[in-house]
């Protein structure tokens, strides 16, 4: 009987808590105790592809970017490398941590990981409106030089107001540069790591030439069109929250564990979940519902193992998928 396929995206606590520096120790520590918990899973005879963010470790890569350039005048590197250095650097990391893992648990399997780019529209509107912050935060004299000599576009930190950090596209990805070998390979029963932090941006030329976007990409929206792109029955957010609520931190605040495509819709246009945290974890999990996925399911990692675990989303109502 053929296996089921899940898509796991492993959320940025995953790899880095809030109240810590990101020493290698503590991302190494923070990995292991994430996967322990999809043991779980490859136990339920499920095969896997997993995604990770990689926010904290691009941000530093830009500013050892930034600090060479400065101090040994060292040419920066662009975003689309700096993306594929923190690909290959976490991919490495969740790949050896995850083997030792496995050796613990007495499971043979393979792991590889795929640096990923992932294709955008060159026209997508997002490149007219910069939004996504990235990179070390500027005075307003040293934002000015930057946009003067790179054309780097700055917008000012409205949350701690001590200066003004570069922003950067974040176009909608439109399909998975080796999806196919990705999906085929997992359906082989190796796990694969894939499309870390939303995937290195890159689209068509009229030359049919694959071209850098100088962006970043929602890595949940990446990861659910990769779900989709390979087939997978089951999309997996893990986060720091164990369960989807709305009025959330509320006195009325409620535990939605089971929903359906509609409510969870209706849920987020009534702005119930925050822009900035859960609503693209909602976007995601609704658009793999959408294209036929049959479930996704936003928790906490070491909730798997609960047989009550974590938010499940479904379409429930068949008429709604034509």
């Amino acid at each position: 009987m053929k296996k089921k396929l899940a898509v796991v995206a492993l959320g940025g606590n995953a790899l880095l808590r809030g109240d810590q520096i990101g020493t290698i120790d503590e991302q190494e520590q923070n990995t292991t105790e994430t996967l322990e918990n999809l043991v779980f899973l490859i136990n339920e005879g499920y095969n896997l592809i997993i995604t990770h963010g990689n926010g904290p470790q691009v941000g530093n890569i830009l500013m050892r970017n930034d600090a060479g350039e400065q101090l040994y005048s060292i040419s920066q590197m662009p975003l689309d490398i700096c993306v594929a250095d923190s690909q290959g650097g976490i991919g490495y990391m969740i790949e050896r941590m995850l083997r030792n893992v496995l050796n613990r648990h007495n499971i043979d399997k393979n792991v590889i990981c795929i640096v990923t780019q992932v294709l955008v529209n060159k026209d997508d509107p997002a490149f007219g409106d910069p939004q996504k912050r990235v990179g070390k935060i500027y005075s307003r004299d040293e934002a000015d030089e930057l946009h003067k000599r790179k054309g780097w576009l700055f917008r000012e930190e409205i949350k701690t107001g001590t200066g003004y950090r570069r922003v950067v596209p974040s176009p909608v990805p439109s399909g998975i540069v080796n999806g196919s070998i990705i999906r085929e390979l997992a359906e082989r029963g190796n796990i694969v790591i894939a499309a870390g932090g939303g995937g290195i941006p890159v689209y068509i030329d009229e030359k049919n030439d694959v071209r850098p976007a100088e962006a970043v990409i929602d890595k949940d929206l990446a990861s659910s069109l990769l779900a989709t792109e390979t087939g997978a029955d089951e999309f997996y957010i893990l986060t720091d929250v164990p369960y989807i609520y709305i009025n959330y931190n509320k006195p009325n605040q409620e535990i939605k564990e089971f929903l359906d495509y509609a409510d969870t819709l209706r849920y987020l246009q009534e702005g119930h979940f925050a822009r900035g945290s859960m609503a693209p974890k909602i976007e995601a999990c609704l658009n793999f519902i959408r294209n036929g996925g049959k479930m996704s399911v936003i928790t906490e990692a070491f909730k798997l193992a609960d047989t009550s675990y974590g938010s499940k989303i479904t379409m429930h109502y068949e008429d709604e998928r034509r």
